[in-house]
């Protein structure tokens, strides 16, 4: 059984610090290597490419407001059929 890595981060910033990092993601997309570091210990690389799949939510209780993206894909996505299927009627 392979062992799960994980990269966490938690802080209290301006939102110019979060678009900077919103920035950052976005440019690692791009490139298609993201590498995480919070200057400790904890250091983790992604390489996303291919389809990936999108997530975005946002939530109002009360006083407290938040926005979620997530984005996830498979490091060795299962190959796809290129045809139809094929249906009778």
């Amino acid at each position: 059984m392979k062992s799960k890595t994980e990269f966490k981060h938690e802080a209290l910033v301006e939102a110019d610090d979060i678009q900077e990092v919103l920035l950052a993601l976005a440019k690692g997309l791009g490139k298609g290597k993201m590498e995480f570091s919070d200057g400790k210990d904890s250091e983790m690389a992604l390489t996303p490419k291919g389809l990936l799949r999108l997530k975005v939510s946002a939530s109002e209780d009360g006083e407290r407001q938040q926005f979620e993206v997530k984005v996830s894909w498979e490091k060795r996505p299962k190959p796809l059929s290129k045809t139809p299927p094929k249906i009778r009627i």
